[in-house]
């Protein structure tokens, strides 16, 4: 059985997280809370906190899905070098993050999400993983004259080469003579 891969679980938490936080603080902020200004902090915070986790990272085996559009962010991300791509950072970055919207009660539920990301990202960065980012492959062209080996000789639709019937002795002469078939099948006809 494989390792766990760490990073990607936090990395949807840490982007869930992120819109939790967006959302507690629309509602303390729209709701003029007593304090208002914890939740225009977890809007800002939780948009930063989108925008660094929505790129996702590849994956040491297998393949690994893109977001749609990440190509953009990834760039962007790309730019903060070893700040974006050691996990360390980012477990610090989002508890330090999530210590302000703690204070109100719009925001809890994104506080405690956004720790337990950063718990996670801890791991994965104990356990040795970094960010990398995804890379578009380059296209390979067929060759054109080494993908063709034989053309076909009989038309579609083909059976496999197992299953096709070589023609008996009496079924070549029969072709050969150009005589009529005879049915085995008895036919009758009926009206009623």
């Amino acid at each position: 059985m494989g390792q766990i891969e760490w990073a990607m679980w936090a990395n949807e938490q840490a982007l869930a997280s992120g819109l939790i936080l967006i959302t507690g603080g629309i509602v303390a902020t729209a709701g003029r809370f007593t304090q208002w200004y914890f939740g225009a902090y977890s809007i800002a915070a939780g948009v930063l906190i989108c925008l660094l986790e929505y790129p996702r990272g590849k994956r040491k085996k297998g393949s690994t899905m893109e977001r749609c559009g990440q190509k953009y962010l990834t760039t962007v991300v790309k730019l903060f070098g070893p700040l974006t791509r050691n996990y360390y950072v980012r477990a610090v970055l989002h508890f330090l993050l999530s210590v302000p919207a703690g204070f109100l009660l719009a925001t809890i539920l994104g506080t405690v999400c956004l720790v337990i990301a950063s718990v996670i990202y801890l791991l994965a960065a104990i356990r040795g993983e970094q960010w990398t980012p995804i890379e578009p492959k380059p296209k390979e062209r067929p060759q054109v004259g080494g993908t063709i080996k034989q053309p076909p000789t009989n038309p579609p639709p083909r059976p496999p080469v197992e299953a096709r019937k070589k023609p008996s002795v009496d079924e070549e002469e029969a072709a050969s003579a150009g005589g009529p078939q005879v049915n085995p099948i008895p036919v009758t006809d009926e009206v009623v």
